[in-house]
């Protein structure tokens, strides 16, 4: 059954990844464009056309509508890569552990105290799925926690864990949009994104609400997949980058993406403070390939063809993912900064 279940799947996979449909029908991607000083911009006004956006946020609403149930029943509550020793002999066991361990290195990472004194109290969860990290983040410090989704069915999903992991009081989700956040200035010490800023189209946008609602002396944690940097040399991607790209855009629901060093400049330009990043590719490597085996089951794959297009056609473009990373064009980065007091 196992290996009728794999024949299946890969020809579903292979079949339809050559009938794919484009995300913004009748439009292009605007790529962006790096301009002197490593500032980025799509079609020079670091935001898609207003049509192409809200369809943009549309298809992300909708795809995470219809594949947050499938994540959640084979993965755990944590929608995002896990943290892996390099060349580690990783079992399936070992998979919601890393998840877990991933939100601990990005806090050792930016030096986010324990002390209770100093621990942060209130924390906005930026793109917070069905709320793993948010609930995590307020068992661990005590804090308040904020979480924001695009998606309706999350942010239901995410309130009602709460409330049965006895945190209702503590930790609350709302269907907003990362580059408009309902939030007042300085309001949070801690500003965590796990892996929400490939999905933003303007990313000076996405990067200045982050800082807007950071608390003088707050923390600023962006963990996001990047394109590889450019060299000095190079005014973009080469073609077969950018097609790739293009095609996990489409299955993923992603705008253009930037590259680390982009980011960076980004966040300088906002006077930012105590800026570092890394690349953490190697840590997730096995990543894609666990979750691709996790649908290849009987129960996922019958999962995932229950679960709607959208979700499918995401699950198609994962053997992308993998092809990008083994190519070094797409990198996995943490990104951490401080606001000034």
């Amino acid at each position: 059954m196992s290996s009728l279940c794999g024949a299946c799947a890969s020809t579903l996979l292979t079949t339809t990844l050559t009938r794919r449909s484009r995300l913004f029908v009748g439009s292009k991607h605007q790529p962006l464009q790096r301009l002197r000083g490593g500032t980025i911009r799509a079609n020079g006004n670091l935001a898609v056309t207003a049509a192409d956006d809200r369809r943009l946020k549309k298809g992300i609403a909708e795809f995470y509508d219809e594949s947050s149930g499938l994540w959640e029943n084979i993965w755990g509550e944590h929608m995002h890569h896990g943290f892996y020793d390099p060349n580690a002999v990783v079992q399936i066991s070992d998979h919601r552990s890393a998840q877990i361990r991933m939100i601990e290195q990005a806090l050792l990472f930016a030096f986010v105290p324990d002390d209770p004194s100093k621990k942060p109290t209130s924390i906005v969860d930026v793109g917070c799925g069905i709320g793993g990290s948010s609930r995590y983040l307020s068992r661990k410090y005590g804090a308040e926690c904020y979480g924001i989704t695009l998606s309706p069915v999350q942010a239901e999903r995410a309130q009602a864990l709460a409330a049965a992991q006895g945190l209702g009081d503590k930790v609350s989700f709302e269907v907003a949009d990362a580059l408009n956040q309902p939030f007042p200035d300085g309001k949070f010490d801690l500003v965590w994104s796990m892996e929400s800023g490939e999905h933003m189209p303007d990313k000076l946008k996405f990067v200045s609400e982050l800082a807007r609602v950071a608390a003088p002396g707050a923390t600023i944690i962006i963990v996001t997949w990047c394109h590889r940097d450019l060299s000095p040399t190079e005014e973009s991607l080469r073609p077969e980058e950018k097609i790739l790209l293009d095609k996990i855009c489409d299955g993923f629901y992603l705008p253009a993406w930037c590259s680390t060093a982009d980011y960076i400049k980004l966040l300088e330009s906002l006077s930012l403070k105590d800026i570092k990043a890394a690349d953490w590719s190697d840590n997730v490597a096995p990543f894609w390939p666990a979750v691709i085996k996790s649908a290849l089951t009987w129960d996922g794959l019958t999962s995932l063809l229950q679960s709607g297009w959208k979700t499918i056609r995401g699950a198609l473009v994962m053997p992308l993912m993998i092809e990008g990373f083994k190519k070094g064009v797409i990198k996995f980065s943490i990104i951490t900064c401080r606001k000034p007091l």
